[in-house]
């Protein structure tokens, strides 16, 4: 069972968030908060394993309330949930220490999955975020990266290859299983796979080496 703790200024977010998460059995929500100090009043009293934390909110914003948690001895994942896609929103929330980014016309499901993912340890982020990493490192690389991503690349067989490029293309586990007609662990299986081929840690990883080798 994974606990969640929804901090956001909108009483109707977290009413809806709390509605759309409550249909399933692995997840329960033990609470929410109107702002980031109450946020961290509620994860000392609640220790939920996720916080799904917006940027903009009174008293005290996402980013600061992010920062605050990531500092403590033993944090929770958190999982920056906003509708604001700027870039400097996705690097100042990864740089406060956030788990994922997600905007919050993100699709039910995809929040679903964000959750499971980050409490297992992996960061999730959106497409639009993946894509603004990448670029930005992309930027600021030599001009070896391609080579070496390809030669990474070629160690893959053709089916480790088709999930690698929905990897790149943002897309989760869950949608990569019906885009491609796997099953959801037949594609975990392959994702972990990559992880060792490709000599990554986490799914931005992957994408950023499909990237640098022009695949995607």
């Amino acid at each position: 069972m994974t606990r969640v703790l929804i901090v956001d200024d909108d009483p109707l977010v977290r009413s809806a968030l709390t509605l759309m998460l409550g249909g399933h059995t692995d997840i329960e929500v033990v609470g929410d908060a109107p702002d980031g100090r109450a946020g961290l009043a509620a994860c000392d009293a609640l220790s939920p394993d996720v916080v799904l934390m917006d940027i903009r909110m009174p008293v005290l914003g996402g980013l600061e309330a992010t920062r605050e948690l990531h500092r403590r001895a033993d944090p929770p994942r958190i999982i920056v949930l906003t509708t604001f896609d700027a870039d400097e929103h996705v690097v100042g929330a990864l740089a406060a220490g956030a788990d994922g980014f997600l905007l919050k016309d993100t699709p039910p499901p995809r929040i679903v999955e964000a959750i499971r993912t980050v409490a297992a340890g992996e960061p999730m982020l959106s497409p639009a975020a993946t894509r603004f990493l990448i670029d930005r490192i992309r930027e600021q690389s030599g001009d070896d990266r391609a080579a070496t991503a390809q030669a990474l690349v070629d160690r893959l067989t053709q089916r480790e290859l088709d999930v690698a490029l929905e990897v790149g293309r943002g897309y989760s586990n869950a949608e990569i299983a019906g885009r491609l007609h796997l099953s959801v662990p037949t594609v975990k299986a392959h994702v972990s796979r990559l992880f060792d081929k490709l000599h990554v840690t986490n799914r931005v990883q992957i994408a950023i080496v499909i990237h640098d080798a022009g695949l995607v």
